[in-house]
Parts: structure tokens; sequence; C-alpha cells
């Protein structure tokens, strides 16, 4: 199983990113996925996540308006598009795979984003 993530990178305030994570070693159509973030310090905590068929997601409030999960099954990728980046927005991200039904769980290593100018 692999979770590889891409995108990250040094951003100044007000600007936009575009994560990706591709996925293998599994069938991606039956997880759902997620972005978490990390702060030096802090928990990981929930970003963004969406449902196995894309059909809903989550937020958490603070990046609603601004970042959009979403993903593509047919080519086993998610992405999660930032915009109106915030220096609080500056973390490592991970991508996250999971299945309830099957209990899996599965993280990628993660991909820095730093919003600074």
């Amino acid at each position: 199983v692999q979770l590889v993530e891409s995108g990250g990178a040094l951003v100044q305030p007000g600007g936009s990113l575009r994560l990706s994570c591709a996925a293998s070693g599994f069938t991606f159509s039956n997880y759902h996925m997620a972005w978490y973030r990390q702060s030096p310090g802090e928990e990981r905590d929930l970003v963004a996540a969406i449902d196995s068929p894309g059909e809903n997601t989550h937020y958490a409030d603070a990046v609603k308006g601004r970042f959009t999960i979403s993903r593509d099954n047919a080519k086993n990728t998610v992405h999660l598009q930032m915009n109106n980046l915030k220096p609080e927005d500056t973390a490592v991200y991970y991508c996250n795979a999971y299945s309830t039904r099957l209990n899996r769980n599965y993280w990628g290593q993660g991909t820095q984003v730093t919003v600074s100018s």
C-alpha cells in the first residue's frame, strides 16, 4: 500500500496550492479519503474528507470556503485545492485512506506546506 503526496511548497499569504495524493496497492474506490495536517508540537488534525464515491465532503471550520477536496477514482488520486492561504495553514499535510467496513487505515509520508512572506 502506498500513498504518495506531492504539491507542497513555500507560498506567500493569499496564494494557492494544489496537493495531490497518488494511491496504489489497495482498491481506492472502496476507501474514504482525507487530508490531515500537523504543525510542530501540535496534534494531527483533519482538514478535509471525501467519501468513497466522491459524493460527500467535510471540511474543518478553519478551511471552509478556501479549500476543496476532490478525487478521481479512475486515476486513484485525491487532491486538495488550497486557496487564500494563510500563515496558520503552515503544516505537514498527510493523505489518509480509511475504511470502517474493512477496518483499514493508511497514511502517506506527508508534504510540507509553508505560507510565509
